[in-house]
């Protein structure tokens, strides 16, 4: 019999010579795997997200808002927009302060409320005020600016006189001539009011300003 020597077909000389013989394919497959663990490395984890309420078609001011108009979206957990809602029962009842394109959040400043002194200076008080003419509601839209003017007597027995009760305060919703919202209002009818942004000193002068005359709104640029 011929001696075999030792190690010579034992499993490491198979090995290597597998390893030989299909070197290159190998070498594929390593890159391949490299490759692979460099795209997962380099690949973000995927973000987290959070549901936000948004306006389902265009909607105008003044719109109640009920389940039919409203829609959740998924949303970036580290950039969701601020004051915004993520359930639609949270908003249901509630009246828009202006437009809103269809998919954008509902924001608090949406809405009829404390939400649309947002930014404000300290102590700004959200006041009802009731025109003479109500038909000059129709002439303002939130953001506008207006002087409010109280005209008292009656230039007979009583001397006409004409205060500024409040100068360049801004517009933050009208009526629409629909029923009131019950976040600002309250359950009497909001039909001919403009609330306006008023400083402490200018709230307390338009506080019952209709009772002691007419009030008129003058807009200013």
């Amino acid at each position: 019999m011929q001696a075999q020597i030792p190690g010579r077909a034992g499993p490491l000389h198979r090995v290597l010579r597998l390893v030989r013989r299909n070197r290159r394919l190998i070498a594929a497959l390593l890159l391949c795997a490299a490759a692979g663990l460099a795209v997962q490395a380099l690949t973000p984890d995927p973000a987290t997200s959070v549901p936000v309420v948004v306006a389902a078609a265009d909607l105008p001011a003044g719109t109640v808002l009920t389940d039919a108009q409203l829609a959740v979206r998924p949303h970036p957990a580290d950039a969701g927009p601020p004051g915004s809602a993520a359930s639609p029962a949270d908003l249901l009842g509630r009246r828009l302060a202006s437009a809103l394109r269809a998919g954008s959040p509902v924001l608090d400043t949406s809405l009829v409320g404390p939400g649309l002194l947002t930014g404000s200076p300290p102590g700004t008080a959200a006041v009802p005020v009731r025109p003479a003419d109500p038909s000059t509601v129709q002439l303002v839209e939130p953001g506008q600016l207006v002087d409010i003017v109280l005209s008292s007597g009656n230039g007979f027995e009583q001397p006409a006189t004409s205060t500024v009760l409040a100068r360049s305060v801004a517009v933050l919703w009208k009526a629409d001539g629909g029923p009131s919202d019950p976040g600002l209002l309250g359950s009497a009818s909001a039909e001919g009011l403009v609330v306006v942004a008023a400083s402490p000193a200018e709230a307390a002068a338009l506080a019952g300003s209709s009772s002691r005359g007419q009030v008129f709104l003058v807009l200013v640029g």
